[in-house]
């Protein structure tokens, strides 16, 4: 093909030729699962086939067996040799059976994905014949090469030793996919001297610490049969489908996950008719699909829907055990974009891939759950309410338990969700600001402002409550205020919303802060009651609690916000609260080594402080490395693709214009030249400030400082350079623009 002038333009070329091949595609049938008659099977019939779960151990384990290791997961005691000897060949016979021939300890480093080595079941026998084989320590321990994983320092690159041990909390399951089928075995991941170089190692530990917090805390109030308290999750995921014959002609996409430079198109998402939509044949078939392979691996993906803007979508499970959910999440991330590309999608998990329309979050949906000995209470939400005025005022002290716990850590939650991906997204107008608040709703704000200004003197909880008008509690919390989808942390009902969490994010680290935030409210909480001598049965125990409710609905009250978090209002007013604004990633890492988020995660043994820091360094480092992969990519566009046909196009308008006045005619190309010349020019200009401010923090040493410069003046000398760019393609020929378009990649499918 020809361009402009006579031209070859290979760029055009290729971004005609993607929207007639997405023209020719029709939407791909999945096959579903069906019986031997050939009849289709519901979706209960053939959910978890691939996951060997509790109700699979139960079947197949002796019974004294299974009760054991219940009874091992359930208190994360060490499991013993002869029950892991009996899950191990209970498992291998299950896989074989399906057709596995290898397997894996399926872990989640730091670098915010998951990693994998297998292993063949096959072992060599005498005569050159093997057998397949699979012992209780080849399920508990593998060893993969820990030396090219970050460690943010904790290790030098000689130091190759790693450990990865199997998770018997989260079920084994089978990932099918190019023929082939391998057995993955959740596992923790550290080092060969104990340090952990995953997310799931935080996370499990965070989990035992807040269940001993929040079990301490409710056996001081008398819930004397409580075993275990488990933060439950559902995470929401948002993503973007484009074609891929879109995706791979453009190299930021490919390279970033984000387009580098794109200008709006005429229609963008000002309609509000994509959300909540009919839902695309296209996308439909890949949905359905989707969910296929997830219902087979035991996700419980409940939820799908067109998202705000063009080509987003959501999909949202049902809640899970926080550990549970937190793999399930990296299952559904790496699930759907093998899916999506099988039908000819490539799917974005970047938060912003596009600008000037909305972003994608993993929104994640948090509470608790008791564990207990009395039937009556096991298995309680312990944010909901309650049916007696006992379990309300359990409800009010986890409440300020979790007010106090993100007052006091709010630097720590907002370092868990910041990354360059988050940095477009944040305090845009889909997202919370990066200021953290809570958000209560009319009820539970009218609740605490009662309680911190009425002087309650009765020393009965039955009046006390009633005195509140806490009685109607159980009836009204359910959607009892409206939701607030600008408020960072919002109490939605039952559970509260960690609205910021990035979509591309491991929520591992997010899930370990909060429940460490919480842990330590919790700690607090408990402390106070008890030195105001708070001690179960006793008749002065409720006026008491009601004081130290005050303390804390009085000290907290600057974390709760019930207005627009996207007002320059709130900017000031929470200035003058003393909350911070944490803008930028690298400001907002660093809260992560502050001394109050260390005293924290050390002394709930989360994260030794040297784990503390390997990870603000690790994810420092990524920070950086991600911006310096846009800027050359950036660069490169410019210089390979963008300039070459601006010139190609100047040259044409030169051509055009000369023949025109050396004819005797008037040339109307020199007005076109003249607004092409001077774009070209200011766009080299904007170039050369990129290279100068990309270079200056390369040559930077330290790396906190670099990695300011490339949050503050290297970012802005970006989106000054593409800004020029997009006003360039705003007036180029169509034939000449290279890069596939806003208008091509949202809107053709």
């Amino acid at each position: 093909m020809s361009g402009f002038g006579g031209f070859p333009s290979l760029g055009a070329s290729m971004r005609y030729q993607a929207i007639l091949e997405i023209n020719n595609r029709t939407p791909k049938r999945y096959d579903p699962s069906r019986d031997e008659s050939g009849k289709r099977l519901k979706i209960s019939e053939f959910y978890g086939q691939n996951v060997f779960d509790l109700r699979k151990m139960q079947e197949k384990l002796p019974k004294d067996t299974y009760k054991r290791l219940l009874s091992a997961i359930e208190s994360g005691e060490k499991l013993d040799s002869d029950i892991a000897s009996s899950v191990a060949k209970c498992v291998k016979e299950w896989a074989l059976a399906k057709g596995v021939t290898h397997y894996t300890h399926w872990f989640q480093p730091l670098t915010g994905l998951t990693a994998e080595k297998h292993d063949a079941f096959i072992t060599p026998e005498e005569n050159q014949k093997v057998i397949e084989k699979f012992s209780e320590s080849q399920l508990v321990q593998s060893e993969p090469d820990a030396s090219s994983f970050p460690s943010g320092g904790m290790r030098t690159t000689f130091e190759a030793r790693g450990y990865a041990a199997w998770d018997p909390s989260s079920p084994m399951f089978i990932m099918d996919g190019a023929g082939s089928k391998t057995l993955c075995i959740p596992s923790v991941f550290i080092s060969y001297h104990g340090q952990a170089l995953d997310e799931k190692t935080a996370l499990l530990r965070s989990t035992a610490a807040l269940s001993k917090q929040a079990c301490e805390l409710l056996n001081l109030i008398g819930e004397k049969s409580v075993l275990r308290v488990i933060p439950t999750l559902g995470i929401e995921q948002e993503y973007f489908l484009i074609d891929r014959a879109f995706s791979n002609s453009r190299p930021d996409l490919v390279m970033t996950g984000r387009t580098l430079l794109g200008g709006q198109p005429p229609k963008g998402q000002q309609l509000e008719d994509h959300y909540f939509g009919s839902i695309p044949s296209r996308v439909l078939a890949f949905m359905s699909e989707m969910e296929y392979e997830l219902y087979k691996l035991g996700v419980p993906i409940k939820t799908r829907h067109n998202e705000v803007a063009p080509s987003q979508f959501e999909c949202a499970p049902v809640f899970e055990e926080a550990n549970i959910a937190t793999d399930h999440n990296q299952i559904v991330m790496e699930v759907l974009k093998k899916v999506a590309q099988r039908h000819n999608f490539q799917a974005l998990l970047h938060e912003k891939p596009f600008a000037g329309i909305n972003g994608s979050g993993k929104h994640n949906n948090w509470s608790m759950s008791l564990s207990a000995s009395d039937p009556s209470i096991d298995g309680e939400n312990l944010l909901e309410p309650g049916k007696t005025p006992h379990e309300n005022v359990r409800f009010l002290l986890v409440l300020c338990s979790i007010l106090k716990g993100v007052h006091k850590h709010a630097g720590m939650l907002r370092a868990s969700i910041a990354s360059s991906g988050n940095d477009h997204r944040l305090g845009a107008n889909e997202a919370p600001p990066a200021i953290i608040s809570v958000f209560l709703g009319n009820m539970l704000s009218r609740i605490c402002d009662e309680i911190e200004t009425k002087q309650v003197s009765s020393k009965n909880a039955d009046k006390v409550v009633m005195e509140l008008g806490l009685s109607h509690l159980p009836s009204l919390m359910q959607d009892n205020t409206d939701r607030n989808r600008t408020s960072p942390f919002a109490f939605t009902g039952n559970k509260f919303e960690f609205r910021a969490v990035g979509s591309s994010a491991n929520t591992a680290f997010p899930v370990t802060c909060l429940n460490t935030a919480v842990a330590d409210g919790m700690k607090e909480v408990t402390a106070r009651l008890k030195a105001a001598g708070v001690t179960p049965g006793t008749q002065t125990s409720s006026e008491k609690i009601f004081d130290v409710i005050r303390e804390i609905i009085k000290e907290t009250k600057a974390i709760r916000f019930e207005g627009n978090g996207y007002s320059d209002e709130w900017v000031k007013e929470a200035e003058k609260r003393g909350l911070q604004n944490l803008r930028k990633s690298p400001e907002a890492m660093r809260e992560i080594v502050s001394a109050v988020s260390i005293k924290a995660l050390t002394d709930h043994k989360v994260l030794s402080e040297e784990e503390v820091h390997s990870r603000f360094n690790v994810r420092l480092e990524r920070y950086i490395k991600n911006l310096q992969i846009e800027v050359d990519c950036m660069k490169s566009m410019v210089n390979t693709q963008i300039l070459p046909a601006c010139l190609l196009y100047h040259g044409a308008l030169s051509q055009a214009a000369a023949n025109a006045k050396a004819a005797g005619l008037e040339a109307p190309q020199t007005a076109a030249l003249k607004q092409l010349t001077d774009l070209i020019t200011r766009g080299q200009t904007k170039f050369a400030d990129l290279q100068r401010a990309s270079k200056t923090a390369e040559d930077t040493h330290d790396e906190y400082k670099k990695a300011e410069l490339y949050a503050t003046s290297v970012s802005t000398a970006m989106v000054e350079l593409r800004t020029v760019i997009d006003e360039i393609e705003a007036v180029m020929i169509d034939d000449a623009w290279p890069l596939a378009k806003y208008r091509e990649m949202l809107f053709i499918s």
